[in-house]
């Protein structure tokens, strides 16, 4: 992607010129991001999708008696009327299952993939919505279908609404407030509060940024780090010949305490063991993803293109694809990480790849990652 470039979808700035003065800064409204927007996934599709087992849906209810929350699946038939007024359902990582919608999530790849997360889509009635609220992530919302009030302030009291099933702004304060139509899109940066409210009938697709906290990712990298421990480590065992006899038994002895904490440093010495388990991470597929694996090997010599569900990324020493990793160099770093950016791969570029290369991309195809772009489906 041309990061100079000026694009519609941010109202004529160029992808550097949107992340240097907007990207978790301020937000931004842009009326005809995309022109003559018309969305690939219509609302009987969208409950379809809820239904299905694997598919993160929820429904939420504005009544009289207070919120209401349901997770799904979500069948038509639990569903309120569609005449009746104030409620909504969403339905999460749509382009997981919906290639319109995974194209569509193409043109926000100016912004990092291990930061891309995915695209929920919500419909509501009239008046529906999920109250006044702030995310922890980055979100574009773009209008797919109808008219959504949205009202936004910096909002400095985070304090929630207690007792409700949904995490509600107890004393939200708007500071603007925009109507969007179909093809307008809003970016609000993460803990910038927001109340969307539909205008009748209206869909809104919402194309959000993952933010791993600092506690959830030392959590995944320490037990990655566990799993490698004896083997990057070693098995020294600890030894005291200078150990004194000693009047209290109980205490800890201090080089003992040494010894554990030298074991960590070298667990952690290894930074080119750190930057794969990250990788590894941020690739590894949601709960709900499965791939359908193939029992024939394909050719792959016209060339090969991911999968939708599949999550491909680099650094200067690994290729990472849906939670493994591998050591690359040369012409085949090259032509991999062309994949991974480009998400397909030309057949000459394939057949100049190395046996054990071209024998790992014949694994990833059998396991339903990625297909000859001639094959692959609609």
């Amino acid at each position: 992607m041309n990061t100079e470039q000026p694009l519609a979808l941010l109202g004529g700035l160029t992808p550097s010129q949107f992340m240097k003065r907007h990207w978790q800064k301020k937000p931004l409204l842009v009326r005809n991001a995309i022109p003559g927007f018309s969305p690939c996934v219509g609302r009987a599709e969208l409950v379809a999708l809820a239904g299905e087992e694997g598919v993160e849906s929820r429904l939420i209810i504005d009544s009289d008696k207070g919120w209401k929350m349901k997770h799904g699946p979500l069948l038509k038939r639990s569903l309120p009327p569609f005449s009746q007024k104030k409620w909504t359902f969403l339905v999460q990582g749509v382009d997981l299952h919906h290639d319109g919608v995974h194209a569509l999530m193409q043109q926000f790849r100016f912004v990092p993939d291990a930061r891309l997360d995915d695209v929920m889509i919500s419909y509501a009635t009239d008046g529906g919505g999920v109250g006044p609220h702030f995310d922890s992530y980055d979100v574009f919302l773009l209008q797919a279908h109808g008219q959504r009030k949205w009202r936004i302030g910096r909002q400095k009291d985070l304090s929630l609404q207690p007792g409700v099933p949904l995490k509600i702004l107890q004393n939200f304060e708007a500071e603007e407030e925009f109507v969007l139509n179909p093809g307008d899109m809003l970016y609000l940066p993460p803990k910038y509060a927001h109340d969307g409210i539909a205008q009748g009938e209206c869909m809104t697709w919402s194309i959000g940024f993952r933010s791993p906290q600092e506690g959830e990712l030392a959590r995944e990298l320490l037990l990655g780090l566990a799993d490698e421990a004896f083997d990057g480590v070693g098995d020294a065992l600890y030894r005291d010949p200078k150990q004194l006899a000693v009047s209290a038994p109980a205490a800890m002895p201090t080089q003992l305490g040494d010894f554990a904490r030298q074991a960590i440093a070298k667990a952690l010495n290894n930074p080119h063991l750190i930057d794969s388990l990250l990788g590894e991470y941020l690739t590894e597929p949601k709960a709900q993803v499965w791939f359908d694996s193939v029992e024939d090997e394909p050719d792959l010599s016209v060339g090969v293109q991911l999968d939708r569900r599949t999550k491909m990324m680099y650094d200067e020493r690994h290729i990472f694809i849906n939670g493994e990793s591998f050591r690359v160099a040369g012409k085949d770093a090259m032509n991999l990480r062309a994949l991974a950016d480009l998400r397909e791969l030309s057949g000459p570029a394939w057949r100049s790849l190395s046996k054990n290369a071209k024998e790992a991309l014949v694994d990833w195809a059998l396991a339903g990652w990625l297909y000859p772009r001639q094959n692959h489906p609609l």
